[in-house]
């Protein structure tokens, strides 16, 4: 495997992204297939592993402690977690929150610490918090090997960070062929600011929480007809790949697998990375505008709203089934959409407390779109 052109001691730009594991039930990870999954990772020659105190409301670090930490050793893995501002309110908090992440991932060390999810509604209390000393302190006591950030928020503020925070050394951003010119999310701007300020680019969400596997018809059909012209190409997911791990500056790609199946599906682009060509990159164009002609909630499904909700309002899921209402107006997905509303959990529970919003990736008008849903599926 070719070591990473960034951080020579990593080997290669794949890596596995930890936030949706495959599930024996909504509580319940499925270590085994977790275990089939890492060994599969590692036997492909890859090594990067990502996650954070709060994915799987915590199940996420113990998974990937019985899967790997307890099975590999140390030295043959890269392992990140994150520093994750619901999780702390005082300085005096942080330093226990990261023994409490250490400990539940059954390690003495993180290869990467990042701030998670930076913007401009949380950089003051990181700030005021000095969480980003006490992470470099982290790093001079050996504890923390590299310390960078993960962010949501807009190229300007990525500007003034990494202007005033020069130290940082990588940068996680959002980044996938759909986004890369989307206003609200703005991969490209973003993308171009780290190249600014020569910082190496970890990209997570490469499809968009599976928005760009299992797509509307009019985009699948744009890949479909560039597989029958080659006979043959990659999976919906494979095209996304190419496109981000085509991207210089990118020192490492975060799939976000919850099935053997599409682990092997992203090995067999990563292990063998061929750079996407003119009428590849036609094709995703083609995918572009058939997602752009519909007014799809753009959803990714990464769940940070649900968790504060007060009313209990499964948002995403509401958010999934209205696209596809959109797409498809099968009355299966207006089964579905009566059931997740039942029990005082509807659009019309929610409170415009705004803790969604303020928490939103996609910076989505999460009130506005709940009240959309709700006039879409009215006569349900």
């Amino acid at each position: 495997m070719t070591p990473n052109p960034f951080f020579p001691e990593i080997h290669g730009r794949f890596g596995f992204g930890l936030m949706r594991l495959p599930m024996k039930s909504e509580d319940e990870v499925d270590v085994p297939q977790v275990c089939e999954m890492v060994d599969r990772l590692m036997a492909a020659g890859f090594q990067y592993f990502d996650t954070a105190h709060g994915y799987i409301s915590g199940k996420s670090e113990t998974a990937i402690r019985e899967a790997l930490v307890k099975r590999y050793p140390r030295e043959s893995y890269v392992f990140t977690n994150k520093l994750s501002g619901g999780f702390f309110k005082t300085p005096d908090d942080i330093l226990p929150l990261f023994e409490t992440q250490l400990e539940a991932c059954g390690l003495e060390y993180f290869d990467f610490y990042l701030m998670h999810a930076l913007g401009e509604g949380n950089l003051k209390h990181f700030e005021e918090c000095g969480a980003f000393e006490k992470a470099f302190e982290l790093k001079k006591q050996g504890r923390v090997r590299h310390v960078g950030f993960s962010f949501h928020d807009n190229s300007d503020v990525l500007d003034r960070i990494l202007t005033k925070y020069p130290d940082f050394e990588a940068v996680q951003l959002q980044l996938n062929y759909l986004d890369w010119d989307d206003d609200g999310v703005q991969s490209r701007k973003c993308y171009e600011v780290c190249q600014k300020h020569n910082k190496p680019v970890i990209v997570m969400e490469p499809v968009k929480g599976g928005s760009l596997v299992n797509m509307i018809p009019a985009a699948d059909a744009a890949l479909e007809k560039l597989r029958a012209e080659t006979g043959g190409g990659n999976s919906n997911a494979g095209y996304a790949l190419r496109f981000a791990l085509g991207l210089e500056n990118v020192m490492m790609v975060i799939s976000g697998m919850s099935a053997l199946e599409q682990m092997e599906d992203n090995l067999s682009v990563a292990a063998d990375f061929v750079p996407l060509n003119d009428r590849e990159l036609q094709a995703i164009d083609e995918v572009r505008a058939a997602f752009d002609a519909l007014d799809l909630i753009r959803c990714t499904a990464c769940r940070y709203c649900t968790d504060g909700c007060p009313a209990g309002i499964r948002i995403p899921d509401l958010f999934s089934q209205y696209n596809r209402n959109l797409k498809f107006s099968s009355p299966w997905t207006k089964m579905r959409y009566k059931e997740l509303t039942k029990d005082a959990h509807a659009p019309a529970d929610c409170l415009s407390c705004g803790q969604c919003e303020g928490v939103c990736p996609q910076h989505l008008p999460v009130i506005e779109l709940l009240q959309k849903c709700a006039a879409a599926f009215a006569d349900e």
